[in-house]
């Protein structure tokens, strides 16, 4: 079957499509026939050698598609349901066919659209995570650095719909998005938490911090440790006494999010959609850092 990933680890030079034998799922495994699957930075840092992956390897991290053969043991799936889900390994996504974990699957409700589903396992399961982590009380003001990405979209919608008060960090071209979903934005860079400490008198009760090094040191400080996350710089939210994010990845998790799509609570804002014949151009555009919302690339919608 057709698939597109990466020869051997190192730049985009390295990605081709591939011509790979059609996967056999083994136990808590679905084989999916994708429909739509999402892009996410994880692909090109898998792609980089970030992860100690030298290749050659599928790209794609989440699917949604049609269930077309069960592992052994697995329940609650049936050939022919529409599912979206997680992928093995983090791998093997941007294929015809596809293996989900299906621990980490959920049926997709005919009220969500397939590009919406396969934007949800990853971006927004990370935002249901940290916010179920944070575990902040209504009326909690939450600052987000590095809102305006595929995760912090999200965050910032879970956000609000706990009642939590939401600052954003986000380049100027990303403000005004912000500012339509309901939080407060402010500019990144040196002068941060001077930013904040403008709009958030009282202080900010959590950070979660999605973009890493000298950005996360900025914004440590406003907040006690244990309310600091980051996805984006496990060592440094570390060392500065914070966490990462733990990660559910859960049949539950992804239909608690899927409801709130279908009832219209949550936008998944994917806003680029490219056929599988442009995947190179899908990758570029998330590894580019400047995209808007998510990416998703149409293997058989």
């Amino acid at each position: 079957m057709r698939a597109y990933g990466f020869l051997r680890a190192g730049g985009p030079d390295q990605q081709a499509y591939l011509d790979v034998p059609v996967p056999e799922p083994g136990p808590d495994q679905l084989l999916v026939r994708v429909r739509v699957a999402g892009v996410n930075p994880g692909d090109w840092r898998l792609r980089r050698g970030e992860y100690g992956h030298e290749g050659p390897a599928v790209l794609g991290r989440e699917v949604a598609g049609t269930v077309v053969a069960l592992g052994e043991g697995v329940a609650g799936f049936a050939v022919g349901d529409e599912v979206f889900g997680g992928c093995p390994g983090m791998v093997g996504g941007w294929a015809e066919q596809a293996l989900v974990t299906a621990s980490f699957a959920a049926h997709r409700p005919d009220e969500v659209s397939a590009q919406d589903a396969a934007a949800l396992p990853v971006a927004a399961g990370t935002a249901y995570d940290a916010l179920t982590a944070l575990d902040l009380p209504a009326g909690a003001t939450l600052l987000v650095n590095g809102a305006g990405g595929g995760v912090g979209i999200p965050t910032v919608q879970l956000a609000r719909a706990r009642g939590l008060h939401v600052i954003g960090t986000a380049s100027e071209g990303k403000q005004d998005l912000l500012g339509e979903l309901g939080a407060t934005a402010v500019v990144g860079g040196g002068d941060v938490a001077h930013h904040v400490r403008a709009v958030a008198s009282q202080g900010v009760d959590g950070v979660f911090d999605l973009v890493g090094g000298d950005a996360l040191r900025a914004v440590a400080p406003l907040t006690d440790p244990s309310r600091l996350f980051s996805v984006a710089d496990k060592p440094l939210v570390a060392e500065l006494g914070g966490r990462d994010v733990p990660r559910d990845r859960s049949t539950a998790g992804l239909e608690a999010l899927a409801a709130r799509v279908a009832a219209q609570d949550l936008d998944p804002w994917v806003r680029t959609v490219l056929p599988f014949a442009r995947a190179a151009e899908a990758l570029d555009a998330v590894e580019d850092g400047h995209v808007l919302g998510k990416v998703v690339i149409a293997v058989d919608a």
